[in-house]
């Protein structure tokens, strides 16, 4: 019994030290290849409030839920005033009248009621779906243009950032917009206008 404990303990041993060599070989491998890692990062937020298909994105559902606010709110001021002329009307019209027109009214505002839910859910659906489109682009672009430049980690810094410090000279986040922007003009045919461009017009004004 106590010479199969003896090798049990010698076995385990032998394995512990494999494993822990491998372990070192492993580390050392791992650091020289980090030591020949490239890597870049770009600024996330930057880049979503920069890249003129966001700014067109964001443009095209402002008109929207302003549009459905509008009408919303268009027709709860004709409801409003037909509440106010029921109130009004309902002595000298008489009650048959004032019923009437209450189970009318009640009608509408579940109407109204329902309207303005699937507006809400239109609205959040369809900005959803080309939000994701637009961001999922963008990740296959950087992913291509990471392969391109041979990079083998291009990190994303902003609300979520997991990047606390990085030299500015690994920024990526302005050639990136760039190259984005100007995709985006040959795409739209929509001139958009370089930082440079812009930076000389506030200079001359």
């Amino acid at each position: 019994m106590k010479k199969i404990m003896i090798l049990a303990v010698v076995a385990l041993s032998f394995v512990a030290c494999n494993k822990e060599t491998a372990t070192n070989t492993n580390a050392e491998k791992t650091t020289q290849k980090a030591d020949g890692f490239k890597t870049a990062y770009i600024d996330t937020e930057k880049l979503m409030k920069e890249y003129q298909e966001f700014k067109d994105f964001e443009s095209k559902f402002k008109s929207m839920s302003d549009r459905m606010k509008n009408e919303l709110e268009s027709d709860a001021k004709k409801f409003q005033n037909d509440v106010l002329d029921l109130q009004k009307n309902a002595q000298s019209k008489g009650m048959e009248w004032a019923q009437n027109r209450q189970v009318e009214l009640e009608r509408r505002q579940q109407t109204l009621a329902q309207k303005e839910q699937n507006y809400m859910q239109k609205f959040q659906e369809e900005s959803a779906v080309e939000r994701d489109s637009m961001v999922s682009r963008m990740k296959d672009f950087i992913k291509d243009y990471g392969k391109e430049k041979g990079y083998d980690y291009v990190f994303g810094t902003g609300d979520a950032a997991s990047v606390l410090y990085a030299k500015e000279a690994y920024d990526l986040t302005q050639e990136v917009l760039d190259l984005l922007n100007k995709k985006y003009e040959e795409k739209t045919g929509k001139k958009i206008e370089t930082k440079e461009e812009s930076k000389k017009k506030e200079e001359k004004k």
